[in-house]
């Protein structure tokens, strides 16, 4: 696999308290299999999409332990130089970039609106090695935030993204774009969600059957919360898993209607 772009989504993660109960649910609703933990890092253990690497999940350092969430990683050149421009753009590094043995270094950081994040310079793991769209892979993540307008002079600003802004008066969205490759999408989060759901990124992971995997995450104890709804981009649906991390099922192959217009911004 090539190393993305600077400023590309190339990974996720997320912790849990259980683990174990994590793997069984994302086992059976995204199909993933699990490597062995491992014990030098934390008990970090990836998980697989057809044999090919998808994410991964890792229980709290003692002292963290709090609300499951993913946590979306951005292609880094130079993560050193990366936080810089966080800081120098209003943004907070919460973890210094630190090299993860020879697999790359990573920092993680926070937007002025609070949105967290991480960043990714390769080593030996280049991040995700499976196909968008394919089931249980990454395929599409999106910024959800009430300060709109911190996220968009932000993300641009350290990741070198053109923007546009979609044509829609029901929703305020916001597509990033690197090249002619659409990286990352911005939602403004309206009052339909509680004041205690903190700005987060949205992570997409592909189906195979959106309504077969709302049936499974249900099932097992997870949490409609929206969907499942036809859209050009593919029949998708919002869920919480049972820790509580929020994350979507699309289900790219199903399409309907038109796409969207939107106006360049940048």
């Amino acid at each position: 696999m090539a190393v993305q772009p600077e400023g590309t989504p190339c990974w996720a993660d997320a912790m849990f308290t259980d683990v174990e109960g994590a793997k069984t649910f994302y086992g059976e609703v995204l199909g993933w299999t699990f490597g062995e933990a491992s014990t030098e890092f934390g008990n970090y253990t990836e998980a697989y999409a057809n044999g090919k690497a998808a994410a991964a999940v890792v229980p709290p350092m003692p002292g963290q332990e709090g609300q499951s969430q993913w946590c979306l990683y951005f292609a880094a050149q130079d993560a050193a130089a990366i936080a810089r421009k966080i800081r120098d753009n209003g943004g907070e590094v919460l973890m210094e970039p630190m090299q993860v043995a020879e697999f790359g270094t990573m920092c993680l950081a926070r937007d002025p609106g609070g949105v967290v994040f991480g960043v990714w310079q390769s080593g030996t793991h280049e991040g995700f090695d499976t196909s968008m769209g394919q089931h249980g892979a990454y395929t599409w993540a999106e910024v959800f935030t009430r300060e709109p307008e911190k996220s968009d002079a932000f993300f641009p600003a350290v990741f070198g993204y053109r923007a546009k802004q979609m044509q829609d008066d029901a929703v305020d969205f916001r597509i990033f774009d690197l090249g002619d490759q659409s990286v990352l999408g911005r939602m403004k989060m309206t009052e339909d969600f509680p004041p205690t759901v903190p700005p987060y990124i949205n992570v997409y992971f592909g189906v195979s059957d959106c309504d077969d995997a709302v049936s499974k995450a249900t099932q097992l104890g997870g949490t409609l919360r929206f969907g499942p709804m036809d859209t050009p981009f593919g029949r998708f649906a919002a869920l919480s898993d049972p820790q509580g991390a929020n994350f979507s099922v699309i289900d790219t192959s199903t399409t309907a209607g038109e796409f969207p217009q939107t106006t360049d911004v940048s």
